[in-house]
């Protein structure tokens, strides 16, 4: 769309693909002087705009006022961003428009603060009627965008905000652009600078890389260039950048996981293969995330050590699909050879090995058996999961009267068997 044209010719055709999308409000609502700038105006002009784009525009007075008033007027939501910057969100009718007051003494200006070249482009708000304006480029993102090249605005800019140095590897990475050689000399020669960044903001620009089509490529550039080794994670360790490499997208497709398991399992499993979980930790992560890949961690390292499924005995396998229920396929992912069929009955939510659940609650078992609650209680459980897990036990959740009572004379035996080998009352356990 860029090469060779007048710059006002581009901007006309990327002001016909944005007026394309309903805008969240009327753009005389926004006062002379806005500019367009950022991604929008980026992926307009690469032609990938999304349905409901966000729209970042700069403003020449103060944002913080406009955005209320214009939340006021509209039926918005104003949230403040960054109040001594003069930084606001608009939300409005599930459109996110941020507002930012002008830096310096000319757009151009605001421009060259920015990080990359081909984010420093505006698209100045034609006044109604008028012709659009011819785009504003004062560092060359137009070339740029032709070249497909990844270019910072300068050294100093990255090291204004830490994060843009692991955000250029992101942006390379989801434009399927190059890293022109003297950016990437910086972010690896700054590298450590993003470890003064927030732990949450710096996680979050690693989630986006790892939901990336080509994540996996992103993440091993990350490591590679040094950024993440105050967290633990190093190129020079074989495993991480081996484990990377097998988590692409053909790959997942290959072991056949369907679109929606594609889109939480394989940035999860890039996310293990690239952080170990106290890194998660210093990153501020969710408990839950470091639970998540502490255990996909562990499982893979078990079956390592096996040689596989097949190996583990089947305590092994049913502890394993009890830690994992919800997070099998990322599991699989990991593994180097994952053994046939282990998807399609993760698929089944009737399968009592990946799906396990004792045949009777604990509850059913104390009023049947006259049973009080303790560990042992536990341990039958346990043990009832195992049987029915191996189809040992058929009964489940709705048994019938005839299952039902199979189950209850297995755990009868059970309950006697331990009480003859305590040599005691197992009740009072």
């Amino acid at each position: 769309m860029t090469a060779h044209r007048p710059a006002g010719e581009v901007a006309e055709e990327l002001w016909r693909r944005l007026l394309a999308k309903p805008w969240p409000l009327p753009r005389e609502a926004l006062p002379p002087g806005t500019a367009l700038v950022g991604g929008a105006v980026r992926d307009g002009l690469l032609g990938r705009l999304q349905r409901q784009p966000d729209l970042d525009v700069v403003v020449p007075g103060d944002a913080l006022a406009l955005a209320r008033q214009l939340a006021r007027a509209h039926g918005g939501t104003c949230v403040v961003l960054d109040a001594e910057r003069s930084i606001a969100r608009l939300v409005l009718g599930g459109w996110s428009l941020d507002l930012a007051r002008q830096e310096g003494e000319s757009l151009a200006a605001d421009l060259g603060r920015r990080d990359y070249t081909i984010n420093a482009i505006a698209l100045p708000l034609p006044a109604a009627g008028a012709a659009a304006a011819a785009l504003v480029d004062p560092t060359g993102g137009l070339s740029h965008l032709g070249s497909r090249q990844l270019v910072a605005v300068s050294e100093a800019n990255l090291l204004a905000d830490p994060l843009r140095l692991l955000r250029g590897i992101r942006l390379a990475c989801c434009l399927n652009f190059e890293l022109e050689p003297t950016s990437r000399r910086w972010i690896e020669s700054h590298a450590s600078q993003l470890a003064q960044v927030a732990g949450e903001r710096v996680l979050a620009e690693l989630e986006k890389l790892a939901s990336a089509a080509c994540g996996e490529a992103g993440l091993a550039l990350a490591l590679e260039c040094g950024l993440l080794r105050s967290w633990g994670a190093d190129a020079a360790t074989p495993r991480s950048a081996t484990a990377l490499s097998a988590l692409g997208l053909d790959q997942a497709k290959a072991q056949g996981l369907q679109a929606e398991e594609i889109s939480w399992a394989l940035p999860l499993a890039r996310l293990t293969a690239l952080l170990p979980p106290e890194a998660l930790a210093g990153l501020r992560s969710s408990r839950r995330l470091q639970q998540r890949c502490r255990a996909l961690r562990h499982w893979r390292q078990e079956l390592g050590s096996v040689g596989g499924w097949d190996g583990l005995p089947e305590a092994g396998r049913l502890a394993l699909c009890s830690e994992l229920e919800a997070d099998l396929p990322a599991l699989l992912l990991l593994l180097p050879h994952p053994a046939e069929g282990l998807l399609e009955r993760w698929r089944l939510p009737s399968d009592p090995l990946f799906h396990p659940a004792p045949p009777l609650d604990g509850l059913s078992l104390q009023q049947e058996l006259a049973i009080p609650p303790g560990r042992l209680l536990g341990r039958l459980l346990s043990h009832l999961t195992l049987e029915r897990a191996f189809g040992r036990l058929a009964a489940g959740p709705e048994a019938h009267a005839e299952a039902r009572a199979e189950v209850l004379a297995a755990a009868q035996s059970w309950w006697e068997r331990h009480e003859r080998e305590a040599g005691a009352d197992p009740r009072r356990d």
